[in-house]
């Protein structure tokens, strides 16, 4: 008999896209699998060979109505009960084998939960992220100040909501070491699954450049959560033909460029803004080294950010120049796969640089030898995913 798969989501379409899932989905359903996903809103705009029915919670994007219904959501948990209701009525009437619940935070726990429960199905939750990884608010798209009271008690109602469900699943995955060993006091069925990269996208491919480039592709955070001191340091005594180019958010773009002012190193930077994520595969390409920035830590109070850029440069082989090495998790597989630098001095950066530069000099292009790759995939992992599905069906 086919397996019937129910999957529950945040938001599947744009800005974020979750490839983590969509290979899951495309996966499951290339061997056989019956997929249908159920998420919140997100303008899905990608080619799928399964059906994806969106339930929208909010009908607008007025703050009024996001307060009124965050309220709601704080006092008796409305967001989560609305979609667990909703997504019952829908599928009142189809016969599924398991619940797979992948969610960003902890939203839509509640209705995997629900269903699960109700139709005595197993239930797997894959946690991409959780709150207690990044102090305050970096991930949250409402940061104003008059909202962190607000906000903080929102996010301690949403752990204890979100720890009752994970104590009842039957399975969890996780994306770092530090998640699994944080993870472990709620359930001991835990599998590690790193983010990653889609080799279809992502693979080595040589390509001469006219210019040694450095690129840093996402989204910039706070200060304290990516510290760029080491790497305008180590700029300021370098002196080659070297051009940073950083496609990211405008604020992002205002921080590193009163960075470079203020270390006087202007001379080195370029500035755009986001680039379609089918353009990415192409900037990695060209570029001669592909930054990557952390901090300690220690000094950011962040754990197990495993960010999806490094796997996508570990993708296409290139050089890979994390500042500053977290210390932890990502320092870790960077070096298990010789992917590049996890920085900790000026020295090194500097050295790491010339380096690079000069392999460039002699062939137009860099090409990073990492080793054992393939765990990253997303394909490999897609196959993690089957195979414990599969073990819970049994």
């Amino acid at each position: 008999m086919t397996p019937r798969v129910l999957i529950l989501t945040d938001p599947f379409g744009k800005p974020a896209y979750n490839p983590r899932l969509r290979t899951v989905c495309d996966y499951l359903v290339a061997q056989g699998w019956k997929v249908d996903v159920y998420t919140e809103r997100g303008s899905v705009c990608f080619a799928h060979s399964y059906p994806i029915y969106e339930i929208p919670v909010y009908r607008t994007n007025s703050l009024l109505e996001w307060s009124i219904k965050s309220l709601w959501s704080l006092l008796f948990d409305w967001r989560n009960r609305y979609f667990s209701r909703q997504v019952r009525q829908a599928i009142s009437s189809e016969r599924y084998d398991l619940v797979f619940c992948c969610t960003f935070s902890t939203f839509p726990l509640r209705a995997a939960y629900d269903i699960a429960k109700e139709r005595k199905i197993p239930l797997h939750v894959d946690l991409r992220d959780i709150d207690e990884q990044v102090p305050g608010a970096q991930y949250q798209s409402h940061r104003q100040w008059w909202l962190r009271p607000f906000r903080n008690w929102y996010k301690r109602v949403n752990i204890i909501r979100r720890n009752r469900v994970l104590r009842q699943a039957d399975s969890i995955s996780c994306v770092s070491p530090w998640h699994m060993e944080f993870l472990k006091e709620f359930n001991s069925n835990l599998s590690l699954i790193y983010n990653g990269f889609d080799s279809h996208l992502f693979y080595p491919h040589d390509c001469p450049s006219e210019r040694f480039t450095m690129a840093y592709v996402g989204r910039l955070y706070e200060a304290h959560m990516q510290d760029s001191t080491l790497l305008m340091q180590a700029l300021q005594t370098i002196d080659i033909d070297l051009r940073i180019i950083w496609y990211t958010n405008p604020q992002g773009q205002q921080r590193i460029q009163q960075m470079a002012k203020h270390y006087r190193v202007e001379r080195y930077m370029d500035y755009h803004d986001y680039v379609p994520l089918e353009q990415v595969p192409s900037i990695l390409h060209q570029s001669s080294i592909i930054l990557v920035l952390s901090n300690t830590a220690a000094s950011s109070g962040a754990h197990g950010i495993m960010t999806t850029k490094f796997f996508e440069a570990l993708g296409v082989e290139k050089p890979v120049l994390c500042v500053r090495s977290d210390e932890e998790c990502l320092a870790d597989v960077i070096s298990k796969t010789n992917a590049g630098l996890a920085a900790t001095d000026v020295k090194e950066i500097q050295s790491f640089i010339y380096e690079k530069y000069h392999e460039w000099q002699q062939n137009g292009y860099t090409r990073q030898a990492v080793i054992n790759k393939e765990p990253f995939s997303r394909e490999k992992q897609a196959k993690q995913f089957e195979q414990i599905l599969l073990s819970m069906l049994k």
